[in-house]
């Protein structure tokens, strides 16, 4: 006779998920330090220039930290999960970057230009409209993944953008680089700005599509995975672009920029080192090309390789030469570890192109090396949590687009910097956030709101199923 067996009834229940933190007062707190830290710098130039503090100073904390908290609050009511980070970088380099054109306009030497004009309040006012475009994607752009329905939009949306400074009346010839448009009432814009944005969607979308077929390999050389010749066509095609962009355009950085953003893409929706390699060939290969035959490269290039014999010339008054190159290293140099001062250097001696193209002279010379490592650091931190983002997003096509928005940002930072500090030829690229240059601040800030968007759809929490009010009873039978 067996024994009675022993019952234990238990209900079924749902378990919610748990909820991730949304790190929004950590966003608040560092927000803080991203406005006082320019507020403090702000009253060191004017103590170091006029041993006074500035007049300016009240209007200039309250319209910084009113960018900083009309951005915390979108972003804490519309991506509440979003990364914690990004908006105070972004807002650290903004306000960083106005002090010191503030700085240089103070100038007396650049006053005495002809084309010199004050920027640092227009430069205000740029960013005041950056953070409104960056409002705007938070508020209106629900969900990143409706950007992949405007794939092949946003490519001729990027070619029409990279066209118009070509248009007879309408691009403007600046210093031999065709990469302005000229517009009334607000002066020149730089389109391929706001193209660099949709060709990352455009890419995002077509890879997703494409990455299998562009990952198959027909045959194996030197230990590399050589890609099928009819696959060879998307990234023949994009290298045509960027060498038309070169060649009519005559600026470097951009045809880096935008050929470069499409090989990271392509490696990491592949993931085949080939095209990495194939990339950076035909990269070169072209550069050498244009640079043989077109003039603005060639000087360029010369620059880069004696920027003091550019320097001699020009002051001989030899037609196509500058000086630029080597004040710029003159400034590093002077800048030492420690730096001189805010206030205290003389990268003004540069010129018209103090405020913009050679900002970072000035930051190398007043803040010094120790200076310098601390912005690249800001810029890398902005870098990583982009590929965080990446890493974190749960569809293909965020994955592509938080990695090429990032591969931008990056590439854009390395082209300016390393045509300033002597690594590479110069280009007439801007240094985000921190270089004067409307077109540039609104445009990076446009790039922040979206990868915040994809931040935020990849951190949030999935919610928990509905509870079953009809979930039967089981019974656990033990022996």
């Amino acid at each position: 006779m067996s024994s009675p067996t022993n019952t234990s009834q238990h209900h079924t229940s749902t378990i919610g998920a748990i909820g991730t933190p949304s790190r929004r007062n950590t966003e608040l707190a560092l927000l803080v330090f991203a406005v006082v830290i320019p507020v403090f710098a702000y009253v060191n130039v004017g103590l170091a220039m006029d041993d006074k503090v500035p007049a300016g100073l009240l209007s200039y904390g309250l319209g910084l930290g009113l960018i900083a908290g009309v951005g915390h609050l979108v972003v804490r009511k519309f991506a509440p999960y979003a990364d914690p980070l990004l908006l105070p970088l972004a807002t650290l380099l903004n306000g960083i970057g106005l002090v010191v054109i503030w700085r240089l306009d103070q100038s007396k030497r650049l006053q005495r230009l002809n084309i010199y004009v004050e920027a640092a309040p227009r430069q205000l006012l740029y960013s005041a409209l950056g953070v409104a475009l960056f409002v705007a994607v938070l508020v209106f752009l629900k969900d990143h993944r409706i950007l992949q329905r405007y794939t092949y939009i946003s490519m001729a949306g990027a070619l029409v953008l990279l066209v118009l400074p070509l248009v007879p009346g309408l691009g403007v010839d600046i210093f031999g680089a065709k990469i302005w448009i000229k517009i009334p009432g607000l002066g020149t814009v730089q389109p391929g700005e706001f193209a660099k944005i949709a060709l990352a969607i455009f890419f995002a979308g077509y890879l997703m599509v494409k990455r299998d077929a562009l990952a198959l390999a027909s045959r194996r050389f030197m230990g590399l995975y050589l890609p099928r010749g009819r696959d060879l066509g998307p990234i023949i095609v994009v290298w045509i672009i960027s060498i038309l962009i070169l060649v009519f355009e005559t600026d470097l950085g951009t045809s880096l920029l935008f050929f470069g953003m499409f090989i990271i893409m392509l490696y990491v929706a592949t993931e085949r080192t080939s095209w990495i390699v194939f990339g950076m060939l035909m990269s070169a290969a072209g550069a050498v090309g244009v640079a043989s035959f077109e003039t603005h490269v060639q000087q360029r290039v010369q620059a880069w390789l004696d920027p003091m014999n550019e320097y001699l010339l020009s002051q001989k008054g030899v037609q196509g030469h500058t000086e630029q190159s080597m004040q710029a290293l003159w400034a590093f140099g002077s800048g030492g570890t420690l730096g001189t001062g805010l206030g205290q250097g003389n990268s003004d001696l540069i010129g018209f192109a103090a405020n913009s193209d050679f900002i970072l002279a000035t930051f190398g010379e007043e803040l010094g090396l120790a200076g310098i490592m601390a912005i690249l650091l800001i810029y890398g931190l902005i870098v990583e949590r982009g590929v965080r983002t990446a890493l974190a997003a749960r569809d293909p096509f965020g994955k592509l687009l938080a990695i090429g928005l990032s591969g931008a940002f990056a590439l854009q930072v390395f082209v300016v910097a390393g045509g300033v500090m002597g690594l590479i030829p110069l280009t007439g690229m801007t240094m985000p956030f921190l270089a004067y240059g409307g077109s540039s601040v609104i445009a990076n800030w446009a790039l922040i709101g979206i990868l915040l968007r994809i931040s935020d759809t990849a951190r949030r929490p999935a919610p928990a199923p509905a509870p079953n009010p009809d979930a039967e009873m089981t019974q656990v039978v033990r022996p």
